[in-house]
């Protein structure tokens, strides 16, 4: 079932699209932040395990499908909506979450336990791109968020960036780690995302760091020790090493259960899982 929610951020309504399946005790899924990211990555999983859950999978503001408005996307804003969603569907019995915003849970729940039930954190991160590639964040990555704005101006650095092109070359590289996958239909889809109105403000940010959850690998962990929850972490064997690197810095700490894939990168959620779902069902006690 397709819904869409309103949030308020800043005295502005912003139109969230939802999607609904199962009946059960519910998990709320949050897909990762990235310029090809929406709701529909957690399809695959929510199929698997809408059997026994009512799995409700939501847009992150600045992504998805529907447009966006031309705001200047800060980590405030995705804290605040990661509260506000599970206030909206509260009491879960555990939140799915991929990439960047399993680090926004992260941080959420050190400080609100139990308030999205287990965490199941798939690919987590907590630095963007550019950030990664450079090993640093820089000053200028934060001057070209503000120009990408610009009317005109923003939309060339935008397509600079994101065009079929380097979205292809990119989603092979880090996101998907079995080429044929890819497909004509997958891909064009992924390119509506990008194409979304006002997609440039939030995916540009994203990608130069501006959205990072955390500023460190110390701070990243130190969120997770304060975590009460049970968590679970899923990660692919050929995530790209930097990512992978952290991804198994978290999994290493007390409490925390995980498990590698042999097969998958940033995405392992929507290109495996059969694996993912299987993962979560026997984390979450369900019958198989």
């Amino acid at each position: 079932m397709q819904e869409s929610l309103i949030w308020n951020w800043r005295g502005r309504d912003i139109q969230l699209g939802v999607d609904i399946r199962g009946e059960g005790p519910t998990v709320v899924m949050l897909p990762a932040l990235s310029s090809i990211s929406s709701r529909s990555e957690m399809h695959p999983i929510s199929e698997l395990l809408n059997s026994s859950f009512r799995c409700v999978a939501v847009d992150l503001p600045g992504f998805g499908s529907l447009p966006r408005p031309p705001t200047a996307w800060a980590p405030d804003a995705y804290r605040s909506f990661v509260a506000f969603i599970l206030d909206r569907f509260s009491n879960p019995v555990a939140t799915v979450a991929a990439g960047h915003a399993a680090g926004y849970l992260i941080g959420h729940v050190a400080g609100h336990p139990g308030s999205a039930g287990r965490l199941c954190l798939v690919a987590p991160t907590w630095r963007g791109p550019l950030p990664t590639m450079m090993g640093r964040r820089h000053p200028a990555f934060r001057a070209l968020s503000r120009v990408v704005d610009v009317p005109g101006l923003g939309t060339a650095l935008y397509r600079l960036n994101v065009n079929r092109p380097m979205i292809r070359m990119m989603s092979l590289g880090h996101v998907y780690s079995d080429r044929s996958w890819l497909t004509a239909q997958r891909f064009a889809e992924k390119l509506q995302v990008t194409n979304a109105i006002g997609a440039r403000h939030a995916s540009f940010r994203f990608v130069a760091g501006e959205l990072d959850p955390m500023t460190s690998r110390d701070e990243f962990l130190q969120a997770a020790r304060r975590v009460k929850d049970p968590i679970l972490v899923v990660y692919g064997a050929k995530t790209p090493l930097r990512s992978k690197s952290e991804m198994q810095a978290l999994s290493e700490l007390p409490e925390i259960s995980s498990v590698e894939l042999p097969q998958g990168k940033l995405a392992v959620h929507e290109e495996f899982p059969t694996e993912t779902a299987a993962a979560i069902r026997r984390f979450l006690g369900a019958a198989p």
